[in-house]
């Protein structure tokens, strides 16, 4: 799917705590957030498995999501590792943790 991520008040809708839901826009121009497309390829992961065991879906889910997200932060505040910090919600030593664990520094 090829998708533009919106931060547009007029596509998501606020969540309990005032924060809006991440949402793409489909090659229909259809509306989908992020816990949809998860939901999605979670389902078709587990259809994959056929019934074989695994194991460590929580880290895998992390990693597949935390990498673009620090990727995109990055861009959005041309690698302004303070303003990332903030706007992500971390600690800016926890924030360089992490881009040095995806390569991203």
């Amino acid at each position: 799917m090829t998708a533009e991520t919106l931060a547009n008040d007029n596509l998501s809708t606020p969540a309990s705590d005032d924060i809006h839901q991440l949402q793409t826009v489909n090659n229909s121009g259809n509306a989908v957030t992020l816990r949809d497309s998860v939901e999605l390829a979670l389902k078709n992961y587990f259809a994959q498995l056929d019934g074989a065991p695994v194991t460590e879906v929580y880290q895998l889910v992390l990693s597949e999501v935390e990498a673009p997200l620090l990727e995109q932060v990055m861009k959005y505040t041309r690698n302004n590792q303070t303003k990332a910090s903030t706007m992500l919600g971390l600690n800016r030593g926890t924030l360089r943790k992490k881009l040095k664990q995806y390569g991203l520094l």
